[in-house]
C-alpha cells in the first residue's frame, strides 16, 4: 500500500510539471557585447518540440563574413543538449556569443536550470546560462568546440499553457 501511494505521488509530481514538449521554439545564433546592439545574428528557424534533434548544422553556415559553427540541439521535455558533431576550433570571444532558444510563450517558463555536469564536457559556468521569460540563453564564447564537446541543461519548466 505504501509503494503505491509513493508511485502515485510521483507520478503525480511528473504530471503536474510543465514541459516542452509540443511547444513552438525559435533558435537563433548571437553575438554581442550589448544586447541591443547585436555585433552578429544568424538566420533564425523556428520549430515544434518533438522527438530528435530540433535544429542542426552539418558544416559551417557563413553569414556576414562570420562562420556559424555546426551545432546541434535536442530540446527534450525538461532538458536542452547541445553537441558538435563536426569540425573542431575555438568560438568567437565576446561577452555573449552562443545560442538563443526562444520559447512561444507569454509568461515565465523558467523556474530555473542546472548543468548536467555528468554530460557536459564544455567548460560551462552557471553564469554562462541565463533565462528571461520564455528563453534561454547559453553563452560558449572563447570556448572550444568539437565532436567530443557537448551540454546538457535539465529546466525546471513551469505549468505554462501553451500559446
Amino acid at each position: 500500500m505504501i509503494r503505491a501511494f509513493a508511485l502515485a505521488l510521483a507520478l503525480a509530481s511528473a504530471a503536474g510539471a510543465g514541459t516542452l514538449d509540443g511547444r513552438q521554439v525559435t533558435f537563433a545564433t548571437a553575438t554581442w557585447d550589448d544586447p541591443a546592439a547585436p555585433i552578429f545574428e544568424g538566420p533564425t528557424k523556428t520549430v515544434t518540440v518533438g522527438r530528435g534533434v530540433e535544429f542542426g548544422m552539418e558544416s559551417d553556415v557563413v553569414v556576414n563574413g562570420l562562420s556559424m559553427v555546426p551545432v546541434q540541439v535536442e530540446i527534450q521535455p525538461q532538458r536542452v543538449e547541445v553537441t558538435f558533431p563536426m569540425g573542431m576550433g575555438n568560438f568567437y570571444v565576446a561577452p555573449f556569443n552562443g545560442y538563443v532558444l526562444r520559447f512561444d510563450t507569454e509568461c515565465a517558463l523558467f523556474a530555473g536550470w542546472s548543468v548536467d555536469r555528468e554530460f557536459t564536457t564544455l567548460p560551462i559556468k552557471d553564469s554562462d546560462i541565463f533565462t528571461d521569460g520564455g528563453a534561454i540563453y547559453i553563452n560558449v564564447s572563447g570556448m572550444s568546440y568539437g565532436p567530443d564537446e557537448q551540454l546538457a541543461v535539465d529546466l525546471d519548466v513551469t505549468d505554462c499553457p501553451i500559446s
